[in-house]
């Protein structure tokens, strides 16, 4: 479903994309079809396709669109993929996950977002997609493997349980560094005789906390 509200504005946002060097044919079509004013606060729908994080309920973020389709360019996910995203927050990356892959598992720690972010996803159209409440850093051991994994908040590292949940040939990337500053999105792939680390690009994420919010 592509939006016509702001043509001009989504004009700039597909070219911002592709200056800032995302080529990848299906994410910028994905990154065009999904709307991305739905996502974002009623007050912030005039700014939702400036590339830049706005502020969504308890005290979380929408990622900046360049950050969402990189972070998506670098999963090189395919149809066939089974994808688990920790931190659903508004749940703009799980639409934009759900158009290129075969099932998108989403676990967010607050209930409020989980249940905006569901009801978002159930209006597009987004039916193998799966929002879960729950702590993305303490996974029920039944939940797994998966094809591709992405975290949108800050690690200070990813977790041994998180990468032994990776499927071989598997991908996981996640802005790994301290809570406070800049992290490194990291780049994780899984083979026969290991894990291969990649580093990309530096990144701002609010903090991946374990549990499940007591409140909101």
């Amino acid at each position: 479903m592509a939006s016509n509200q702001h043509p001009p504005e989504k004009m700039m946002f597909q070219l911002t994309l592709r200056r800032r060097g995302i080529s990848d044919q299906s994410v910028l079509r994905t990154m065009e079809e999904v709307p991305r004013e739905l996502f974002v606060e009623d007050a912030d729908r005039s700014d939702a396709y400036r590339d830049s994080a706005l502020p969504i309920a308890c005290g979380q973020t929408i990622s900046q669109p360049f950050v969402v389709a990189y972070m998506t360019e670098q999963l090189q996910v395919r149809k066939h993929h089974r994808v688990l995203e920790i931190g659903a927050g508004s749940g703009y990356q799980a639409a934009v996950l759900s158009r290129l892959a075969g099932q998108v598992l989403t676990v967010e720690r607050y209930r409020r977002l989980a249940d905006v972010a569901r009801a978002r996803l159930e209006k597009l159209g987004c039916h193998n997609v799966e929002v879960m409440l729950g702590d993305g850093l303490n996974l029920p051991a039944n939940i797994g493997p998966f094809d591709r994994i992405i975290v949108t908040a800050a690690m200070e590292r990813v977790p041994d349980n998180l990468i032994e949940r990776l499927e071989v040939g598997g991908v996981l990337i996640a802005p790994v560094g301290p809570h406070q500053g800049v992290q490194t999105l990291v780049r994780l792939t899984r083979s026969q005789t290991g894990i291969e680390r990649k580093e990309l690009v530096d990144v701002r994420f609010v903090p991946a906390l374990p549990g499940v919010a007591r409140e909101l």
